[in-house]
């Protein structure tokens, strides 16, 4: 690797540590070092026998110079730019030896179909609608638990636990004791109202039979799973006491489950629900599972920026249990042609999406584009090229690094091109500023001011020679200043004039 190209990188490490610090070293420095502005004359030959348009600093690319020598704005030697890489506007060139060593890889826009296949990941989670909650219907206490621990499996009509229901047994006394009346007493509304009432304490209707069929008392009863599954919760446990409402067991199916997949927030619009899916996990391998997409729920995670998808899939053998990892393979849909890239060509510089083109002759330029869906390591290109073209699909941000040390391309980041370095002003000219006086030493004040509309200066914090009979003893480091300075013959800047802000008078060259 030549010298140019070592010094073009250490420039590209370090040349976003250098920017701030290099206006003030530009104010600091003069043309005491033997290089000027580069002058409007025809290319000439180095020693090495091609063509230089002018010298530079990489540190500071817009500045050119007619002549080689030390850059005066780092301690190093200004580079040369030759005219066998003179690039077109917005463009940058570069040889085919430097493309090498960069790993810079080009490849065509093409024609071809982009497929919707989409694989997502989840969890596999109960089926809520699966779920049965069975609630006391009447006080009561619990005799006997047939189901003692969360998560134990349960069989439809299999027994849970026993309540004993102190309310039954008074509702069937007075029913049984109507019944047994004599034949000649109209009883018929009396048993109707008994009925009625064994109704309101909570038996059901086939309870209600078996105690008018048995003509015996049963302050008992048993209550059954009404579908198979798993117990997610037992709220209860032998010996406790019972209010109506209050909850017993809580049942899970296991015919159907849940997998909440991952669905990246750039493919939404490929997941719609009832679409079909096929679904595999490590727990089973060389196993899948048919489903379909209940519903793209409509909650991003910021952190992931991905959206939920409620997938329902059969379980056939209650095989997949919640918490299970599974893959969800989302069914293609029909494919489309359309222009593709690499997605590795596409920069994203947070207001522009942009690719690097290779038109040929080892000649580059940012192009702006539009994109559409990716899918497969390929991205949909919707506007800014067309079939054929070529684009940089590896080295794109050196050759943006590369472009930026020559100053002949605009940062991808940026919308408009960087203004040229401000000129160094005259000496006899007087600028006014105002500021914080930060340091007060010998031969050097440091004042952090503000701009100074008259050089086009923004903001800074610089040094400042001393009026020449020094600074009054009134300005002290904290002061507010008020202040005019001058360039001197050796590229310093004198202060005039000095007044504090809050109301000192003004220090001027000789004290007064």
């Amino acid at each position: 690797m030549n010298r140019r190209i070592i010094i073009s990188i250490l420039g590209s490490l370090a040349v976003l540590a250098v920017t701030g610090a290099g206006a003030y070293r530009l104010g600091k420095q003069s043309a005491q070092h033997g290089a000027g502005p580069a002058a409007t004359a025809a290319p000439r030959a180095d020693k090495t026998g091609r063509k230089v348009l002018y010298w530079h600093d990489p540190m500071v690319p817009g500045q050119k110079f007619d002549k080689p020598g030390k850059s005066p704005f780092m301690d190093m030697d200004l580079v040369p730019v030759y005219a066998d890489e003179a690039q077109a506007e917005g463009g940058v060139a570069i040889s085919p030896g430097v493309q090498q060593n960069l790993g810079i890889r080009v490849v065509e826009v093409r024609k071809g179909s982009l497929a919707s296949a989409l694989d997502a990941v989840g969890n596999v989670a109960f089926n809520e609608r699966d779920l049965v909650l069975l609630q006391a219907r009447s006080s009561g206490y619990v005799e006997e638990l047939f189901v003692r621990a969360p998560l134990d499996p349960v069989r439809k009509g299999q027994a849970l636990l026993q309540l004993y229901v102190p309310d039954w047994v008074a509702a069937q006394e007075e029913y049984l004791a109507i019944k047994r009346m004599p034949a000649g007493s109209d009883t018929s509304g009396l048993l109707d109202a008994a009925l009625q009432r064994m109704r309101l304490v909570g038996m059901t209707e086939q309870q209600v039979k078996q105690v008018s069929a048995r003509s015996q008392v049963s302050p008992r009863i048993t209550v059954t799973a009404p579908e198979n599954g798993v117990v997610s919760e037992l709220s209860v446990r032998e010996g406790m006491t019972v209010a109506p409402g209050a909850p017993l067991f809580r049942i899970n199916g296991l015919r159907t489950v849940w997998v909440n997949a991952e669905v990246p927030e750039s493919a939404a619009a490929q997941v719609q629900p009832g679409m079909a899916v096929r679904a595999t996990s490590p727990a089973f391998p060389g196993t899948e599972f048919s489903g379909k997409v209940e519903a793209l729920l409509p909650d991003v995670n910021t952190a992931t920026r991905t959206l939920k998808a409620r997938i329902e899939l059969a379980n056939p053998g209650g095989k997949l249990v919640p918490g299970m990892f599974a893959t969800i393979h989302l069914a293609p849909g029909q494919s489309r042609e359309t222009l593709l890239v690499p997605s590795e060509a596409v920069i994203q510089t947070g207001t522009r999406t942009v690719v690097i083109t290779g038109p040929g002759e080892g000649k580059f330029a940012a192009v702006e584009v539009v994109t559409g869906a990716e899918a497969n390591g390929q991205t949909e290109v919707v506007k800014g090229l067309s079939e054929g073209e070529k684009v940089v699909a590896s080295g794109q941000f050196l050759i943006d690094s590369e472009a930026s040390l020559r100053g002949t391309l605009q940062r991808l980041g940026d919308t408009a091109a960087p203004e040229p370095m401000p000129a160094m002003p005259a000496k006899t000219a007087t600028h006014r500023a105002t500021g914080k006086v930060e340091q007060i030493a010998k031969d050097e004040v440091t004042i952090s001011h503000g701009p100074v509309p008259s050089l086009k200066w923004p903001p800074m914090t610089m040094g400042f020679m001393p009026p020449a009979s020094g600074l009054s003893k009134d300005i002290k480091v904290g002061d507010a200043v008020h202040f005019e300075f001058q360039a001197t013959d050796d590229g310093m800047f004198k202060i005039i004039s000095i007044t504090r802000t809050s109301g000192a008078g003004a220090t001027t060259g000789d004290g007064k």
